[in-house]
């Protein structure tokens, strides 16, 4: 099934034509000079080279929408080097932008595995990359005798069309006070304002390869992400670091979930898939019945909360994409651009029933105390159990509860402390108590496979301040049932007391601390 994803993705290459790089020397693939950066220069065999400098080789992931026409879609950040319009207006002002805003000179490369192998090449000039000991070129894997499956094609930029609705949504997300950046603190003095970044995050690029370069593997189906529910198997395809080495990364595939979904329509998914830079444009599938369909495109891999990694990756849904398209056709003046209404209506839909797993997730809270917020778990109509640092420092508790699956929009209440257990103690728990109650939200049961434990703490690394949010502390819940069944029964707090009172060891394993072996005496 995973077949449909692989053979749908490919890499987009953007760069400079130089005179006399045209025709069928255009195609000819040019490897990055070992550990650099830029694309490696041309030697005499060939015709020219790409563009180097601030305007050089820029290379992101795709996907084939439909095969038959050619058409492919990638993210539009790429093209942002070679705009011929003033940056500060083309990506605000435009409700679509043609062929005609870039540089006239534009060379843009798809580079895709094709359904058979390719033959072997002998190295002589006509090969992809030719080895060239005195250029310092890396040979393509095909070089040493090994078949490749990769092809590439020369395409036609047809235009870039932006999603309004995830532009919202992501506007109303991320906040400058927040500390956002989509960006590497390695990278940090390259990077764009939030602004600036969020000014070109929901444009993407329409592009047409011709037909016979490409196998006729027909139309991509897509789904639309109104139908997504958090928890919802998801499957990344992409190509990390683009265009470079191309043998070993194209098209790799990551697994993950739906995180959460944002917006009228779910314009904006969050997944933890694992992504990495160059995968923007890339498509993320899901399972619909027996066929696997594409539901977004990755737009930010990467992205860090006041310095923090967050582990998920953006993705902007494909309907919504496609949506925006079919608004902008009207407006388009290039003939090419007829093909692509058919490429508008491959959105399927589909009745969906609610997964068991959903109505757990609605026993999941949202608990606010003055500036900072924190995750909890209702247990009983009226019960919360939290993290005793969450609640520790504040007397104004708030709970946001999804008692009805159907409204989007949580039920607000406040929230009182009955227990939490003492600064000394290893197990961070509290409990609240809500001033109101709340009935039809499923209770979770106790030590099943839906609630083995409360998440504490992510890990934290103090001597380079890095934290891992992959990687969490938790309290299991085999420690907490009998409190927890004692005192609902009871209403007596005394059930919480051993909490207070863990062993040595389980306090030395919280602080990461080795259990202290015994020092026999020297007998010197």
């Amino acid at each position: 099934m995973l077949d449909i994803a692989e053979q749908s993705g490919c890499v987009i290459t953007v760069s400079r034509e130089l005179p006399g790089l045209c025709g069928p020397n255009a195609e000819k693939v040019l490897e990055r000079v070992a550990g650099s950066n830029h694309p490696g220069q041309a030697g005499s065999n060939t015709c020219g080279a790409l563009a180097l400098g601030e305007n050089g080789l820029w290379s992101c992931s795709g996907v084939f929408l439909d095969h038959r026409r050619g058409i492919v879609m990638c993210h539009g950040a790429i093209f942002s080097p070679f705009l011929s319009l003033p940056l500060d207006t083309a990506w605000s002002d435009r409700q679509l932008l043609q062929a005609e805003d870039f540089s006239p000179d534009l060379l843009i490369q798809v580079q895709y595995v094709a359904n058979g192998k390719v033959s072997r090449n002998s190295g002589s000039s006509k090969g992809m990359g030719a080895a060239n000991p005195q250029l310092g070129l890396i040979p393509l894997s095909n070089q040493g005798g090994v078949f490749s499956g990769i092809q590439q094609c020369q395409a036609r930029l047809l235009l870039l069309v932006p999603c309004l609705e995830f532009h919202n949504t992501l506007s109303m997300l991320f906040h400058k006070a927040d500390n956002w950046h989509f960006s590497s603190p390695e990278e940090e003095q390259e990077s764009v304002t939030l602004q600036k970044a969020l000014a070109h995050f929901h444009w993407f690029a329409v592009l047409q390869v011709p037909a016979s370069c490409i196998p006729r593997m027909g139309t991509l189906s897509c789904m639309q992400a109104s139908e997504l529910q958090k928890g919802k198997t998801l499957y990344s395809c992409g190509s990390p670091f683009g265009s470079f080495y191309p043998d070993i990364f194209i098209n790799s595939v990551s697994k993950g979930v739906v995180s959460n979904l944002a917006g009228k329509g779910n314009p904006v998914i969050l997944t933890d898939a694992r992504c990495l830079p160059g995968t923007e444009g890339g498509g993320v599938f899901a399972v619909q019945g027996d066929c696997l369909r594409l539901v977004g495109l990755i737009v930010a891999p990467l992205c860090w909360k006041a310095g923090e990694w967050v582990g998920l990756t953006i993705v902007c849904s494909v309907g919504h994409i496609l949506e925006s398209l079919e608004q902008v056709l009207v407006l388009c003046r290039n003939n090419l651009c007829l093909s692509l209404p058919q490429v508008t209506q491959q959105v399927v839909s589909t009745v969906v029933n609610p997964d068991p797993e959903q109505c757990l997730i609605a026993a999941v809270v949202l608990v606010e105390c003055d500036r900072s917020w924190a995750s909890g778990v209702l247990l009983n109509p009226r019960l919360v159990v939290t993290c005793r640092h969450v609640v520790a420092q504040t007397s104004s508790i708030h709970v946001y509860v999804h008692s009805n699956m159907r409204c989007l929009k949580a039920e607000k209440c406040r929230g009182r402390v009955v227990f939490m257990t003492q600064l000394v103690s290893p197990y961070d728990i509290a409990v609240l108590e809500l001033e109101e109650s709340f009935y039809g939200v499923p209770e979770p049961v106790l030590g099943s496979q839906f609630c083995t434990g409360i998440v504490a703490s992510n890990t934290r690394d103090s001597s380079i301040g890095a934290t891992y949010p992959h990687l969490n502390f938790s309290v299991p819940i085999n420690v907490l049932e009998p409190a927890l069944r004692q005192y609902l029964q009871s209403q007596d707090l005394q059930a919480f007391q051993h909490l207070n009172q863990a062993n040595s060891a389980v306090a030395a394993a919280w602080r990461l601390q080795k259990k202290p072996t015994q020092v026999l005496p020297s007998r010197l």
